[in-house]
Order: structure tokens, then C-alpha cells, then sequence
């Protein structure tokens, strides 16, 4: 019985800890792009007030899509969860390239 009890409270220690770390990783896979974006375009900060409660102000970027830089304008949006924050896309020069990390919710 003792036995018993000390194999299950350990597979389950172990379980948890396995499990735990794995179930908040997040995979962030930047591109590499043989041309630096263009500088941000202009624009006013927040558009009006947001349209409604829990929205958030995301400001404008460039994205690569298709082969190209492609301008996305700033908006309103509603996260997809709870508190979480949006990280504005980065872009860093890297031997020859630019490395270009999508923005995204944390």
C-alpha cells in the first residue's frame, strides 16, 4: 500500500512539472527578410475614443506578406483574452537581413 501511494504521488509530482511549463510555452519564430521595412507611415495616434469597453489602441506596422512589406493601420481590438497586452512587431538588422517578429498578444 505505501508502495502504491508513494509511485502515484510521484508520477503525479512528475506529471505536474512536466506538464506545467509546456502548457505556457510560446514559439516565437521570427522572419528573416533580405529588405529593411519602410519607415512608419504617419498617423495620428488613437482614432476617437474605443468603441466599446476592453478595446485596445494597436498602432500601425509594417507586415511581410506576400514578398513584400505591407502597411497595417492602426486599430481598435479586442484581446483575445482577459488582461493580455499586444506586443508591437519588432524589426533588427542581422548579418545582412532583417529579422522581423510578427506582433502578437501576451
Amino acid at each position: 500500500m505505501f508502495f502504491k501511494k508513494t509511485l502515484a504521488t510521484a508520477a503525479l509530482a512528475l506529471g505536474t512539472s512536466l506538464i506545467t511549463p509546456m502548457a505556457f510555452a510560446r514559439v516565437d519564430v521570427g522572419i528573416s527578410v533580405g529588405v529593411a521595412p519602410p519607415p512608419p507611415q504617419v498617423a495620428p495616434g488613437p482614432i476617437g475614443v474605443a468603441p466599446g469597453a476592453g478595446y485596445v489602441w494597436t498602432n500601425g506596422y509594417w507586415d511581410w506578406s506576400g514578398g513584400r512589406w505591407v502597411w497595417i493601420g492602426g486599430r481598435w481590438l479586442v484581446p483575445p483574452r482577459g488582461r493580455h497586452i499586444w506586443v508591437e512587431p519588432s524589426y533588427h538588422p542581422y548579418h545582412g537581413h532583417y529579422h522581423y517578429h510578427r506582433g502578437h498578444w501576451r
